[in-house]
């Protein structure tokens, strides 16, 4: 006979807490890999229209060029998508949009207006 039990409310917050975690983790590893590459290409991230210029594969909105970073640049923003849309499905879209909200602040803290946008 298999003994199962319920989760007590304590193990249900520690399971919460450690899957915060985990896409907080990832979710700053690909945005910090994104500002890394914008900021080698000179790419204004936060200006109005640029995200969609780079998804485009429009390489006019960098500042100097390097295909290489350029590409870097492009892939982890649509890794970026699919990283939110899996924490999504596992925080909720409120979670995550805190998650996203609290890493781009600590990216702009850091690197001040080099992505554009207001400073």
């Amino acid at each position: 006979m298999l003994l199962t039990s319920k989760a007590t409310l304590g193990e249900c917050e520690m399971s919460e807490q450690i899957r915060g975690r985990h896409w907080g983790r990832q979710m700053d590893d690909v945005m910090s890999e994104m500002a890394r590459q914008a900021t080698i290409c000179k790419v204004k991230l936060l200006d109005p229209g640029v995200i969609d210029a780079v998804i485009r594969n429009d390489e006019s909105v960098c500042g100097t060029s390097n295909p290489l970073s350029f590409k870097k640049l492009r892939n982890a923003m649509l890794m970026g998508f699919v990283v939110k849309g899996k924490s999504v499905e596992a925080l909720g879209p409120v979670e995550t949009e805190g998650l996203i909200t609290a890493i781009r602040e600590r990216i702009k803290a850091h690197l001040g207006n080099q992505l554009g946008g207001s400073a």
